[in-house]
């Protein structure tokens, strides 16, 4: 589909859920990841998903920056990695039985040159993209809100115990910078 001045977008990703007893969920690890195995991760998930509001289900693939560079030239028109890119439901599939609200794509290997950049443990920064793209997932926009994600993501780190949140590190006092905009 093709929009008006825009890039070109293909379908929606899915990725596949299974069924368990604590839930539908999916946490694929395509890179280990110092400090942080699968059943962590689900859990960090479950956590910011209450945290943020968000009763929906939301699938997380860690993988690496050659793949979100092909998810980002795809889907966002954009030819180059990405650190996390959140992929929304559309509103009828969020009325199914299954009720995933979205997925979230991140690079292992971006988020180890940032977490080295900037002092604290990959887990720690895979932790702050999850709640990047959860936040994301359950409507907020960055590029288009005035600062309200910004406020919201640190409110939430700091709940959540995370080290600067996504945006807040990236821009100036609630501002939103060119950078800050290359995120998903």
């Amino acid at each position: 589909m093709q929009s008006v001045g825009g890039p070109k977008l293909g379908p929606p990703v899915y990725f596949v859920v299974f069924g368990s007893k604590r839930g539908n969920k999916l946490v694929i690890l395509r890179k280990r990841i110092a400090g942080l195995s699968r059943s962590t991760l689900e859990r960090f998930v479950l956590r910011a998903r209450q945290a943020v509001g968000l009763a929906e289900t939301v699938n997380v693939l860690v993988t690496n920056s050659p793949e979100l560079r092909s998810l980002n030239r795809r889907f966002r028109g954009r030819d180059k990695a990405t650190d996390v890119l959140s992929f929304p439901s559309p509103p009828v599939a969020r009325r199914t039985a299954k009720c995933v609200a979205g997925d979230v794509a991140i690079s292992a290997d971006i988020a180890r040159e940032n977490a080295r950049r900037l002092g604290h443990s990959v887990a720690d920064e895979l932790k702050i993209l999850v709640l990047h793209g959860i936040l994301h997932l359950a409507g907020f926009d960055h590029e288009h809100d005035n600062g309200e994600m910004a406020r919201k993501e640190s409110r939430l780190r700091r709940q959540l115990k995370l080290e600067a949140g996504l945006i807040e590190r990236l821009q100036p006092r609630g501002r939103a910078s060119r950078a800050d905009r290359r995120t998903g």
